[in-house]
């Protein structure tokens, strides 16, 4: 890089190039899709603080699930370059523990269910929910810190509607091997060592359920583990196509659409299936509705 080239210190978000009419009506879809995120996550987040029925570990880790995607669809609302990235990451990598650790709690649960309230007790429970967080926040910190070492000397647009890690590597005016390297280690650290595990978990949780004699006990058991598995197959499939399939310039439009999926429709999808698939949330709704009328 010769010394009469200036640093670049902003960035430019090129988006989805679309007409001024759609830009509008997409703007009101997003918004209203986000208040929806927003209204709905809140309510699962208050049904387990209020409901004592669902002081339960599979609901404290929930919480911590709608904790997230509330933060995680808000983030992208952020105008700096350097936090958006950091609090993407962060909240990406924190679902996928989470969902690690409820696919655990639901195998202790149903292949060990006279040792889940000793296996599972809340100290247990909260050094998972922490280490969740943890392994989130270190892998924003080094992707961050890794992506300021870099000279970015032009151009300025960035072809995203964020500050997604990928887009932004290729303005770098230097060599990115090490910044793209330990993207893929930690796509693999988050997506492929998780989605393993899970896949063992499910695998023996369907040969217990399978044991069960109790027609409404299978019934339960395949209605809880059926919500979470629909979480993991969109949240997983998606962000395993963005960042583990090898890029090129004609996916690039594609790669948009489905990040713009996974970060503002994942969060509103999840309360809705976990809700509306589960009948203890369900009741506990009934009872807050209930418990209003007669205020």
């Amino acid at each position: 890089m010769g010394d009469n080239q200036s640093r670049v210190t902003e960035f430019i978000l090129v988006g989805f190039q679309l007409s001024v009419e759609m830009e509008v009506l997409l703007f009101w879809i997003f918004s209203l899709l986000y208040l929806f995120s927003l209204l709905a996550n809140g309510m699962i987040l208050g049904l387990i603080c209020l409901d004592p029925r669902l002081r339960t570990p599979m609901y404290f880790f929930l919480s911590h699930l709608a904790v997230i995607d509330i933060y995680y669809a808000s983030s992208n609302l952020l105008n700096m370059l350097e936090n958006l990235m950091a609090l993407y990451l962060t909240f990406a990598a924190a679902v996928c523990m989470i969902l690690v650790v409820m696919s655990y709690d639901r195998f202790v649960a149903i292949c060990h269910p006279l040792h889940y309230t000793v296996i599972m007790n809340w100290r247990v429970c909260t050094v998972l929910a922490i280490t969740s967080w943890a392994c989130g926040f270190s892998l924003a910190l080094i992707n961050l810190i890794l992506l300021l070492r870099l000279p970015f000397c032009g151009p300025q647009e960035v072809n995203h509607f964020f500050g997604e890690i990928l887009s932004v590597l290729k303005l770098a005016c230097a060599d990115t091997w090490i910044n793209e390297i330990f993207v893929f280690a930690g796509g693999v650290f988050v997506l492929v060592g998780p989605l393993s595990l899970m896949l063992i978990s499910y695998m023996r949780i369907l040969l217990a359920i399978l044991k069960i004699q109790s027609k409404e006990g299978r019934k339960k058991a395949f209605s809880t583990c059926s919500s979470h598995l629909c979480v993991v197959g969109l949240y997983f499939g998606m962000a395993m196509v963005v960042y583990l399939v090898p890029d090129n310039s004609q996916r690039q439009k594609q790669q948009k659409i489905l990040t713009l999926f996974y970060s503002l429709f994942n969060p509103l999808l999840n309360p809705l299936i976990y809700s509306l698939r589960n009948a203890q949330v369900k009741g506990a709704l009934y009872r807050a509705l209930q418990k209003k009328r007669t205020m």
